[in-house]
């Protein structure tokens, strides 16, 4: 090796890690959380701009052949917010079909001004990275999967 790589080397930060082969549970739930929360900030902002926000899947479909092909198609995303009745918007966290328990028996975050939401949003995604809600996430998990077993 020349100088010049070592001394770029040198520079960076390097350690003796491995990959591991599966993220724990705990963090894949996690995941999965940030995923859904971030596009319901993606939602909440194209609303608030005043354009519409349509991901895309890849699926698995057939051609008029037979022929299975996979293809980008548009999902719709509902909002986890609403409109409540002395017109505060309101948000609920939702882990598959269940509804995350935010505090003692508080499903939801009542929200002022809409146009707060994007903030809101923010703090629950900070929140879920600095694993506050794995507890919330666990017992969601948990009723989910029990559900399945009937």
């Amino acid at each position: 090796m020349s100088t010049a790589t070592l001394a770029t080397l040198s520079a960076l930060k390097l350690t003796a890690a491995r990959k591991p082969r599966a993220l724990p549970e705990a963090v894949k739930r996690r995941n999965k959380l940030l995923n859904k929360l971030k596009e319901q900030r993606e939602l909440a902002l194209a609303q608030s701009e005043g354009r519409t926000y349509v991901p895309k899947r890849l699926r698995t479909v057939r051609d008029l052949d037979g022929n299975r092909v996979v293809r980008e198609m548009p999902v719709r995303i509902k909002p986890w917010w609403w409109t409540g009745e002395k017109n505060e918007t309101l948000l609920s966290v939702f882990y598959g079909s269940k509804t995350l328990e935010l505090g003692k028996g508080k499903t939801a975050v009542e929200i002022a001004n809409p146009r707060e939401l994007v903030n809101v949003l923010d703090v629950l995604i900070t929140a879920t990275q600095n694993a506050e809600l794995d507890a919330q996430i666990d017992a969601a998990s948990n009723k989910l999967r029990d559900s399945f077993k009937k």
